[in-house]
């Protein structure tokens, strides 16, 4: 049966997208990663997905992480794969890149939907990264489109994670693999807030790696592998925190061109919440039934 307009269930989930997206919304992001590309000396023809990286690999361990994730993919040349909270596309374009295939992207935000596919021109690679406007939870794209699926910092916008995974599972032909590289709770204890994915407690979805394993078996994948990167992420701060020490003001793109003047809260109270033990970044990869 379709919600009508006056259904209050759908008109809370519209309201809690609508919120999602704001949060993260950033009028004006072309212009300013384009002000830094030229800040490095190249031009929108020159500029590589190498340079984009500090700006459009948006979560902890950037670049390193996501080469660790697609490894565990098994991603092969022609394959087709689905990114979920795509943001600006950075993993799409290394992946699609990297492995020779197509990569479709979705993402709740219009600013970075806008933004990445113009950053999938400026590196050529329009012909295969797509990125679109929509929910992870009801996705524009037919049963078993996808021979693998990832999601990089997601979960924790999304509380009906049974949902958000059976979306996953419809749209992957079975024996894919799905990778997932989500902040999750590891101890009790209050949070900071704001931190990157949240402003208040209540727009927050954090959730346990056994509440991750119930929705994904639930969904009808077969859990693989986990693994707790609390250590990695805390290197990767410091190692943050070094270059820009050393960098000053002078870093022409990075997490600062995309989160403003807000990221120093955002970041210091995740980073707490890690050094405490409370959450990490935790990555899964499961597999569909056959």
């Amino acid at each position: 049966m379709t919600s009508s307009p006056t259904d209050p269930a759908a008109a809370d989930k519209a309201a809690d997208r609508s919120s999602v997206s704001g949060h993260y919304a950033c009028n004006g992001l072309i212009e300013a990663i384009e002000n830094g590309i030229v800040r490095m000396g190249k031009t929108i023809d020159t500029v590589t997905i190498d340079d984009l990286a500090p700006v459009d690999e948006f979560h902890i361990g950037g670049r390193k992480a996501t080469e660790e994730l697609v490894e565990q993919l098994g991603i092969a040349p022609g394959d087709h794969v689905l990114d979920i909270g795509c943001g600006l596309g950075g993993p799409a374009r290394f992946i699609a890149d990297r492995c020779k295939c197509r990569v479709s992207g979705i993402d709740l935000t219009p600013d970075y939907v806008e933004t990445g596919n113009r950053l999938c021109e400026w590196t050529g690679l329009s012909d295969r990264v797509k990125l679109y406007q929509s929910t992870a939870l009801s996705t524009p794209f037919p049963d078993s489109a996808f021979s693998a699926a990832y999601m990089i910092h997601v979960g924790m916008n999304i509380g009906d994670k049974e949902n958000l995974f059976l979306e996953a599972a419809r749209v992957l032909r079975p024996g894919s693999r799905f990778a997932v590289y989500d902040v999750m709770r590891t101890a009790d204890g209050d949070l900071s807030f704001p931190v990157p994915w949240a402003t208040t407690r209540e727009s927050s979805a954090v959730d346990t790696a056994q509440g991750y394993r119930r929705a994904l078996q639930l969904a009808g994948f077969d859990i693989l592998s986990e693994r707790n990167r609390r250590e990695f992420a805390l290197s990767y701060f410091d190692d943050l925190r070094s270059r820009a020490e050393a960098a000053g003001d002078a870093m022409p793109l990075g997490l600062h061109t995309l989160m403003g003047e807000r990221r120093q809260a955002q970041i210091k109270n995740m980073i707490e919440g890690i050094s405490t033990g409370k959450i990490a970044p935790v990555a899964m990869v499961a597999r569909k039934a056959r």
